[in-house]
């Protein structure tokens, strides 16, 4: 895990993912790469009538807007230590960091706990998750770190889901100082016992607890968030949409709650 893919948007949540991402490139030794997808840059358009048409106001708005947000990253990263890049994608988001990711080990994202009526975070981590085989770090507004020395929680439900953001976190994992494997028990048989998960870690020289606790008349997010803040975790691993997006979106879920309410980041993978 050694390139982190950095999501560079003028929004409420740009300063705390980019320092989760400086933090992150460090802890791992890593590379950064900054990408910068717009689908507003300059484009021209043809049609019966006039012949032509082009969307100047948008495009030059575009430009400039750019062009000031790269002038000021690259200023901030060049008192850095860490080797970085920065690129554009004349793309919409979501389409341009899948397009990135490639050759990408983690991408950095914002949870969904900036401006309560903005559904955009919620639709880039959907289909960023969905289109992309490599696990995102979804990280919250207010917290303008990544702690990867501390304790973390691993949220278990035996999932195939749940199994590739273990996998994808081992060399995190590694890093932490404690990890928690955490099973909220629910009325269905899991395909993966919490004791595989840890045995998995074992092999990879990572020792980790198991809890089992009951959701009884609180919610399986609520129970996680609580173990989160006795634990004092740094950051939590889980899988993401277990369900479909649709039955998620319309009935709510473990996945769009957390990514609205955790107070620490989360690394997600489908």
């Amino acid at each position: 895990m050694k390139s982190v893919l950095l999501y560079v948007n003028d929004d409420s949540g740009l300063d705390a993912r980019y320092q989760a991402a400086l933090d992150l490139t460090r802890a791992l030794e890593g590379h950064l790469h900054c990408l910068r997808a717009n689908p507003y840059q300059p484009q021209m358009a043809f049609d019966g009538v006039t012949g032509m048409s082009v969307m100047y106001d948008i495009s030059r708005y575009a430009l400039e807007a750019d062009t000031l947000l790269k002038a000021e990253i690259e200023k901030r990263l060049a008192g850095e230590d860490v080797p970085w890049d920065y690129h554009t994608a004349n793309a919409e988001p979501a389409r341009g960091l899948s397009r990135s990711s490639a050759l990408t080990d983690l991408i950095v994202l914002s949870s969904c706990s900036g401006v309560k009526d903005n559904t955009e975070p919620l639709g880039i981590l959907g289909d960023v998750l969905f289109n992309t085989s490599i696990p995102v770090i979804v990280q919250p507004d207010n917290l303008k770190k990544f702690d990867a020395a501390g304790p973390v929680v691993v949220a278990w439900n035996g999932s195939f889901e749940a199994g590739n953001a273990l996998r994808a976190a081992v060399p995190l994992l590694k890093l932490a100082s404690d990890v928690h494997i955490v099973v909220v028990e629910e009325d269905k048989d899991h395909d993966l016992p919490p004791l595989d998960a840890s045995e998995y870690l074992s092999r990879h020289g990572i020792k980790s607890k198991i809890h089992e606790l009951a959701a009884d008349k609180s919610s399986v997010h609520s129970v996680l968030l609580s173990t989160v803040d006795t634990l004092k975790a740094s950051y939590m691993v889980m899988g993401a949409y277990g369900h479909s997006r649709a039955r998620e979106f319309l009935f709510g879920g473990v996945t769009r709650n957390l990514f609205r309410d955790c107070p620490v980041p989360l690394l997600v993978a489908h």
